[in-house]
């Protein structure tokens, strides 16, 4: 039997006019707003209210169907809950288009020792989910994250890298700041820059501005990035030789806004539409060793209470699951 998924609601629908609201809901608003500590003008909150009441009912109705057998995942609510599904695709676009320049593509190694699972936050590699609101600079978050772990291997110290230098300084090598970037082009810029400041110097916030970058700031200098050959077993060649991995994968679809646990299924994902960036983290399996159900284990960039406390499990060794290979790669310091 196949084990039951646990999915979230991040979003689920949209109102071109905000319609009367059904006041039945209203001790469920209320807590809901209390509990994520929402607060909206009085337009907005008409809007926002339509929003989750279509949530509302959404949840609702997959619950009934799992309740009958129709489906093997059930809902729940969280801090998403009154985003349409146009901002969350803002918050998460990324280019798929990959451009080889003065990137270096590295080759398989066979003679790697892999181990049965891996999970580089228990070695001190990865820093605290962070949250990108509003911004689409998933593809920050998830150079930042690469960097981050080279630094501590290289230096024995984590130190949160900064989202905002990225979001504010790199549009001259092709990121489009909030509006999405690739990866490729975030690492050129590092590498070409000469360094990136930390998130203690150069605080996120969410919105585009001015670029500060200040060279005597720097904590870290990118020498030169790699990219990974587009197959799994290359995949975790380089992460269990290197350490954690920016990758793209497709994540244009409900059930991934929805995700709460377990590992994830979608029938629809693509291996070659990339149009999130995550860090590729550690893998493992569920259930017995011989018999698991393996997976990737990604950090996701949508704050702690989306998904496992942040991080989500994608199907490993599955002819490559939402294109988790298709987009990798990490720097060298």
């Amino acid at each position: 039997m196949t084990p039951t998924v646990l999915l979230a609601i991040l979003c689920l629908g949209v109102a071109s006019a905000a319609p009367t609201p059904d006041y039945s809901l209203d001790a469920e608003w209320e807590a809901w707003k209390r509990s994520y500590d929402k607060t909206y003008s009085q337009e907005e909150e008409k809007q926002k209210r339509a929003v989750w009441e279509e949530n509302v009912k959404m949840i609702k109705l997959l619950s009934m169907e799992n309740g009958l057998g129709m489906s093997n995942f059930t809902v729940e609510m969280n801090e998403f809950g009154d985003l349409t599904g146009e901002e969350m695709r803002k918050m998460m676009t990324e280019s798929s288009v990959l451009t080889l320049r003065n990137g270096k593509r590295i080759q398989k190694r066979g003679d790697v020792k892999v181990p049965k699972a891996l999970d580089w936050r228990t070695e001190g590699y990865v820093t605290p989910v962070r949250r990108q609101q509003g911004c689409g600079a998933c593809w920050a978050f998830a150079v930042a994250g690469a960097i981050e772990g080279q630094l501590f291997k290289k230096t024995g110290k984590l130190i949160p890298l900064s989202v905002q230098n990225l979001v504010d300084c790199s549009r001259s090598f092709g990121t489009n700041g909030c509006n999405g970037g690739r990866i490729y082009n975030a690492f050129q810029y590092v590498k070409n820059n000469g360094g990136l400041e930390a998130e203690a110097t150069y605080p996120y916030e969410a919105k585009e501005g001015r670029c500060r970058y200040r060279p005597e700031r720097s904590v870290v200098k990118v020498i030169r990035f790699l990219v990974v050959p587009r197959n799994e077993e290359a995949l975790m060649n380089a992460l269990v030789t290197h350490g954690p991995i920016a990758v793209g994968i497709d994540a244009a679809h409900e059930s991934f806004r929805r995700y709460k646990g377990g590992i994830y299924h979608e029938p629809n994902c693509k291996r070659d539409s990339s149009n999130h960036s995550v860090l590729l983290v550690g893998y493992g399996y569920e259930g017995k060793e011989s018999e698991g159900r393996k997976y990737w284990l990604i950090k996701n960039s949508h704050g702690d209470n989306w998904g496992e406390n942040g991080y989500m499990k994608i199907p490993r060794d599955q002819n490559n699951y939402c294109g988790i290979a298709s987009y990798a790669m990490y720097p060298i310091l």
